[in-house]
């Protein structure tokens, strides 16, 4: 995902939940609908966990130093999952609180058109946002499904983005559902049935985003495709005859750390070794941008079976450093 297309999504998504929040937050003053309180928490919930992945964003590109030597990218993956632990769960359990009790305790609306206007408003300006977010992640999703698009992302804006601005627009029609049968029944039992859905709605969609983004935080390897790039290039590099297994892991949605066993010819010398591995490095970065840190370590694919003397190492670790 590039940085340019992940940032406008959720700028676009930002500006346009902080003015849907006020509107509803107005309609609700002026309604006192349950629905319309619990989208305006919805909204303002959803322009927080914007704000906190582009402060994620800011954070991840500060320099690495001597306490974090492979930098800060995970504070991306550290933004999204408070997005669906912290605002998402509270937002949900709000509105699953406040539908109950007005389930238990129901009141008729005041002016049941202003909160259908502001309804109204609202789809539109959210469809928007949904949009922007379908259009940049179209063009980084590739062949895969959507779903499978959600699943395998190593960058957590975008998946984050496109499930808050469809639980969104769920979440709308949801409130127009209850505040709509409310006017046409005079019973503002589906008013507070509306705004127990949508509490329901953000608490799945909670725990859908927490699950991907601790997978993140955890630490998740390259993607199937990008292993198989790795080792392609490897195999194809001069004097480079064997790969005995590849490691990765993405110290950002941006940052991949590449360690691979290697076998090569037996004949080469030590600045020869050094030259194929620092070959072999230029080649793998300029096929996978994002593998910033990469550390090949020579070895043979069939040891020798009597075992070495004690002061005899089994194999030269050579690594270089990624300006190399």
């Amino acid at each position: 995902m590039s940085a340019e297309g992940g940032t406008r999504a959720v700028v676009a998504a930002l500006v346009a939940n902080l003015g849907i929040a006020l509107a509803k937050f107005v309609a609700f003053l002026i309604t006192r609908s349950s629905s319309m309180l619990a989208e305006s928490i919805h909204s303002l919930a959803d322009s927080g966990n914007q704000g906190l992945l582009l402060l994620g964003r800011r954070r991840a590109t500060r320099p690495a130093d001597e306490e974090h030597p492979f930098g800060y990218g995970r504070s991306r993956y550290i933004a999204g999952f408070l997005v669906g632990i912290v605002l998402f769960s509270v937002g949900g359990l709000f509105s699953v609180y406040e539908g109950v009790e007005k389930l238990r305790h129901p009141h008729h609306l005041d002016n049941g058109v202003v909160a259908v206007v502001v309804l109204l408003l609202a789809i539109g300006l959210e469809a928007f946002s949904f949009r922007t977010a379908i259009h940049e992640t179209r063009q980084v999703k590739g062949d895969a499904s959507w779903w499978g698009f959600i699943r395998t992302a190593r960058a957590p804006e975008l998946p984050v983005v496109l499930l808050e601005d469809l639980a969104a627009l769920v979440g709308l029609l949801l409130a127009l559902g209850g505040v709509g049968l409310t006017l046409l029944t005079d019973d503002p039992i589906w008013d507070g049935a509306g705004t127990l859905a949508i509490g329901i709605l953000l608490l799945v969609v909670a725990v859908i985003v927490a699950a991907e983004t601790q997978a993140m935080l955890v630490g998740e390897a390259a993607t199937p495709a990008t292993v198989a790039v790795i080792r392609d290039v490897l195999g194809r590099s001069p004097h480079i005859t064997d790969v005995i297994h590849i490691r990765t892991l993405h110290l950002g949605p941006d940052e991949l750390l590449v360690a691979a066993k290697i076998v090569l010819d037996v004949e080469l010398t030590v600045p020869a070794v050094a030259a194929v591995i620092n070959d072999a490095e230029t080649r793998l970065r300029a096929a996978v941008p994002i593998a910033h840190r990469i550390y090949l370590e020579p070895d043979l694919l069939h040891p020798p079976v009597d075992p070495p003397a004690v002061n005899e190492p089994t194999a030269a670790r050579i690594s270089t450093p990624p300006g190399h």
